[in-house]
């Protein structure tokens, strides 16, 4: 039914200035489609990030969003610190940490987080 259909991530943001100002200018996304009141919808490689104003925003304690980056992982975490993204660290089974990457095998992982404290991740995969 939904196998041959994309999908895409939606997340909820207080301040939709605020989260122009991030996801275009700090995470570089091209804004895509006419952009509506309390909504910006962006691509990202393939897909479609949906912004959305929401009093619920951030309230979410799980990943929102995951970008695959390859080799150019530590290339993309240097550029966000110095962008002031503070990333994530965390105690998960299985990973240990460099700094701010996440380690499993050749595997790396970082988290950080948007202006509302949604959760962000991106990945070697």
């Amino acid at each position: 039914m939904l196998a041959d259909k994309d999908a895409m991530a939606t997340i909820a943001v207080k301040d939709i200035a605020a989260a122009k100002k991030f996801y275009g200018g700090t995470l570089g996304l091209k804004q895509s489609g006419a952009e509506g009141a309390g909504v910006v919808t962006y691509r990202s490689g393939n897909s479609t990030i949906v912004v959305y104003q929401s009093q619920f925003a951030g309230t979410n304690k799980a990943t929102s969003a995951t970008w695959g980056v390859g080799d150019e992982i530590e290339a993309i975490i240097r550029t966000l610190k110095r962008a002031d993204v503070a990333f994530e660290h965390y105690d998960l089974p299985g990973l240990r940490r460099e700094g701010d990457i996440h380690f499993a095998g050749d595997f790396k992982a970082a988290w950080f987080k948007d202006p509302d404290g949604n959760i962000l991740h991106i990945n070697s995969g």
